[in-house]
């Protein structure tokens, strides 16, 4: 009797298969693999992905992947490539073809005009004694490893173990040029890492007319007015020049009147915290959350001082958390 299909299992199957893949072809991974590295540390131009179907989604992705982490990548379709676009391809070039079989026709089609310009293929392939095998200059043999689709053969396994090499590659190349997390950000400003990376102080806080600023010797009510007014859960206080003297926080204003302190008659110097934490605006946005974070009572409002002790603006923890810090 025939055992009833089973969900869970047959997901577990597939990824077990697939991991199977992997160790497989880190284990083939052998001086050929080394070399393509060097080749790519050494072009001096960029390295262009070729795959159709499958293969060429996963080139594409490759080719980002190389792109962010310091190698100039980019995908050319093979087709496109026959009908005018093989122009992108330059002397200084290199190309990493991906094709399982090593026999698609259009894929192979570009094999005699790239020899032609001199640029150096490096193929990924099962087959090594295929046409595309042949032509390369360097081949990088993937194991064969069993498709997880039992009845189609439809690319499951090899197209991850291509991914994986992909990565592998892009990795070594990272470290060998020393590409660093300061790097990366530079091609991603607009990520998590390029956030922290990237952004200052000055970026994020509430300067300007959105600075809540007031003089030491102005009146209480002024004072709870421009609180209110700029929505800071907290003021700046400076002297006739415009230097820091101290912070007066929502926190310090409910104390005082708790205490049993008049409006009419409480002095903001009496109040203000003299000596609170600052943040200058060259500061990045990341290590000024952390001041505020990394402590028995996280602050919600750090006040920012330039150089010259004014007081330039106010850093709210909400504005930090609309950037993702």
């Amino acid at each position: 009797m025939k055992r009833p299909f089973n969900i869970k299992r047959e997901l577990r199957r597939v990824i077990a298969l697939e991991a199977a893949a992997l160790i497989r072809t880190a284990a083939a991974v052998d001086a050929s693999f080394e070399r393509a590295v060097r080749l790519m540390e050494r072009c001096k131009g960029k390295v262009v992905l070729v795959g159709v179907g499958k293969s060429g989604l996963i080139a594409q992705k490759i080719a980002a992947t190389l792109s962010s982490t310091g190698t100039p990548a980019l995908f050319l379709s093979p087709s496109e490539a026959l009908h005018g676009s093989l122009g992108v391809i330059q002397a200084r070039d290199l190309v990493l073809a991906l094709g399982k079989s090593g026999e698609t026709e259009e894929l192979n089609a570009l094999l005699p005009g790239l020899r032609r310009i001199g640029i150096p293929v490096v193929a990924l392939t099962s087959r090594p004694d295929s046409t595309l095998g042949r032509k390369a200059d360097l081949v990088l043999r993937l194991p064969d490893v069993e498709e997880a689709c039992p009845d189609t053969s439809a690319p499951t396994t090899s197209t991850t173990a291509a991914l994986a090499v992909g990565d592998a590659l892009a990795v070594a190349l990272m470290r060998l040029r020393g590409f660093g997390a300061a790097r990366f950000a530079e091609n991603h400003p607009a990520g998590q890492l390029g956030r922290r990376l990237n952004l200052t102080v000055a970026d994020v806080m509430r300067s300007g007319a959105n600075n809540a600023v007031v003089r030491a010797g102005e009146s209480f009510r002024n004072m709870l007015i421009e609180v209110t007014r700029k929505h800071a859960g907290a003021v700046s206080v400076v002297d006739g020049r415009g230097r820091f003297l101290g912070l007066v926080s929502d926190y310090d204003v409910r104390r005082a009147l708790e205490r049993g302190g008049d409006p009419k008659i409480l002095r903001i110097v009496d109040i203000m915290n003299r000596r609170p934490l600052t943040a200058r605006p060259e500061m990045l946005a990341e290590e000024a959350a952390r001041l505020m974070k990394d402590r028995p009572s996280p602050l919600s409002v750090l006040p920012v001082v330039d150089a010259r002790r004014r007081a330039v603006g106010l850093l709210q923890v909400h504005d930090l958390r609309a950037y993702g810090l």
